[in-house]
């Protein structure tokens, strides 16, 4: 019998699957709802927020009270479990608060192999300007080509959260000194809808009013669980062109985790009654062929070969 080729269609199904698997560097955002030992403790919630975690190269977590460690030292061990491929660590800033009895953590949560950590910088609120000051954190991928990248995260306090937003900017140039570019991402729950932030009071953020800030996750976005919220109170906003024109188009969302794991919504609410923010950075243009072609080539002769088996 004659050997037959690989027809176009099956080698051009075959690219599309690697090229989505490997095309794009992942940041994440997601409100916790104070993640600490007792619910990394449940192995529901452990699992979820594994599974949510593991689809990121980076995630800045909010919301954490882990003072010791044991909350996070429990998710890095079972994203570790969860993919032997994958490696991950974290780095976390200090209980933030103006009391004692409300100190929460920025935590992010990285891959080893496609994240590097090249600075950190806890901003010094001498001004009490924030309610959880932003602990800024410095990356460089591999994946891309933008050199570094600086996340800055706010989770902000609901009744000051148009002056937290606003207060950003004056953040900005003194995260550029860190820098040798002007890729900086914005990130968290900036409580940035309904009641918080109305179309008037968005005059007041200079984030808003200034030129040069993009804002990803639109008005009318809902990143709330509950059936009586609809607000777009988790943001993703990035200052540079450099960054802005790696943005993959449309890969901005919220990431919906009820209907991706079927979930009811009282095992989502057991997790947070936020869901996660993404935004996906696309690789190299010039090094995704080199890199894709071996893998496509193997890949499209296994498929074929198992097809070829049944003819």
């Amino acid at each position: 019998m004659q050997r037959l080729s690989p027809p176009p269609l099956l080698l051009l199904f075959s690219l599309l699957l690697l090229w989505g698997s490997c095309s794009a560097f992942k940041i994440c955002a997601f409100n916790t709802q104070g993640f600490n030992s007792t619910k990394a403790s449940k192995f529901q919630i452990l699992n979820t927020l594994t599974k949510i975690v593991s689809r990121c190269d980076v995630c800045l977590l909010q919301g954490v009270r882990d003072p010791k460690g044991k909350a996070t030292k429990a998710l890095v061990t079972s994203l570790n479990r969860y993919n032997e491929h994958t490696r991950y660590k974290s780095v976390s800033s200090v209980g933030l608060g103006p009391t004692p009895t409300d100190k929460q953590q920025y935590v992010y949560l990285y891959r080893i192999g496609s994240v590097n950590i090249t600075g950190q910088y806890q901003y010094p609120d001498t001004n009490n300007d924030f309610f959880r000051e932003p602990f800024v954190l410095i990356i460089q991928s591999n994946k891309t080509d933008l050199g570094q990248i600086a996340l800055v995260p706010l989770f902000s306090y609901p009744k000051n959260a148009v002056q937290e937003m606003d207060k950003l900017y004056d953040i900005l140039p003194e995260v550029l000194k860190l820098m040798n570019t002007s890729n900086v991402m914005f990130l968290g729950d900036f409580k940035a809808g309904c009641g918080y932030m109305t179309r008037t009071k968005k005059q007041d953020i200079r984030l808003f009013t200034k030129p040069g800030f993009y804002w990803l996750i639109g008005d009318k976005v809902d990143t709330t669980v509950r059936d009586i919220t609809n607000c777009p109170y988790d943001r993703i906003v990035v200052h540079g062109a450099s960054l802005l024109k790696n943005i993959e188009p449309y890969s901005a969302k919220v990431f919906d985790f009820a209907k991706e794991f079927k979930m009811t919504k009282q095992r989502v609410l057991r997790v947070s009654d936020h869901f996660p923010v993404e935004v996906k950075l696309r690789t190299p243009s010039s090094a995704q062929p080199t890199r894709a072609l071996p893998h496509f080539i193997i890949l499209s002769g296994i498929i074929w070969s198992s097809l070829h088996s049944y003819l």
